[in-house]
C-alpha cells in the first residue's frame, strides 16, 4: 500500500456514550471529499430511504458544521417526539462535537474544508431527556473522531476481548464465554 493510498483512506471511528434510553452510539467515516468518503457522502444524501433521510448537521440554521457532516439516522423516527430528539438535541450534539474536534485539532483546519464526514447516529425511540441526548451525542462523536484519528482500537485490545464480548444489550453467560475460549 502506498503512502498516498493510506493518506486517502477514510478514517473510521466508533463510540458509545451513556446508559439507558438516552445513550448515544455513533459511527463515523471521515475522508477527503474527492475520495471514497466524499462519494459515499454525496450518494447517501442523494438516495434517502424510507425513515432514514440523511441531512447536513448545522450549528444553527444556515451554519453547517465543518467538515460538512452528513447525519444519518440508524433508527427511523418512531414518533414525533423521537424525530424531534433526532433533529434537535442529537443533531446539535453532533454538530457541536464535530466543531469541538476541529477546535482541539483532532480534525485540522485544512481537513475541515477538504473533507466530508458521515455520522451514523443512533437515538433510542424511548429516549426521554433532550439534554442527555445532546450531551451524549456531543461526547460520542468527539470521541469517535478521536478514536478514528488514533486508529483505535488497537488489535491487541480486540484480541484480548474476543472471549468476553459485551454490549448494553447482551453479555454471554460465563459458561458460554468459557466454552468459546477453547476455540
Amino acid at each position: 500500500m502506498t503512502e498516498a493510498t493510506v493518506a486517502s483512506a477514510p478514517q473510521i471511528g466508533e463510540c458509545f456514550v451513556g446508559t439507558g434510553v438516552n445513550a448515544a452510539h455513533i459511527n463515523t467515516v471521515l475522508g477527503h471529499r474527492s475520495g471514497p468518503a466524499g462519494t459515499a457522502w454525496a450518494t447517501a444524501l442523494a438516495t434517502p430511504s424510507a425513515g432514514h433521510v440523511p441531512f447536513v448537521a448545522v450549528l444553527r440554521p444556515s451554519l453547517p458544521v465543518k467538515p460538512l457532516t452528513l447525519f444519518v439516522t440508524k433508527a427511523a423516527p418512531a414518533s414525533d417526539d423521537h424525530g424531534l430528539l433526532i433533529w434537535g438535541p442529537a443533531q446539535a450534539g453532533v454538530a457541536a462535537g464535530v466543531a469541538d474536534a476541529v477546535a482541539v485539532g483532532t480534525i485540522s483546519a485544512e481537513e475541515a474544508d477538504s473533507h466530508a464526514l458521515i455520522a451514523a447516529v443512533w437515538v433510542n425511540p424511548s429516549a426521554d431527556s433532550a439534554d442527555e441526548v445532546y450531551r451524549n451525542n456531543r461526547e460520542a462523536i468527539r470521541t469517535a473522531l478521536a478514536n478514528g484519528a488514533a486508529h483505535l482500537p488497537h488489535l491487541d485490545e480486540v484480541l484480548a476481548a474476543r472471549h468476553s464480548p459485551s454490549n448494553p444489550f447482551y453479555t454471554p453467560s460465563a459458561e458460554l464465554a468459557e466454552s468459546q475460549q477453547e476455540s
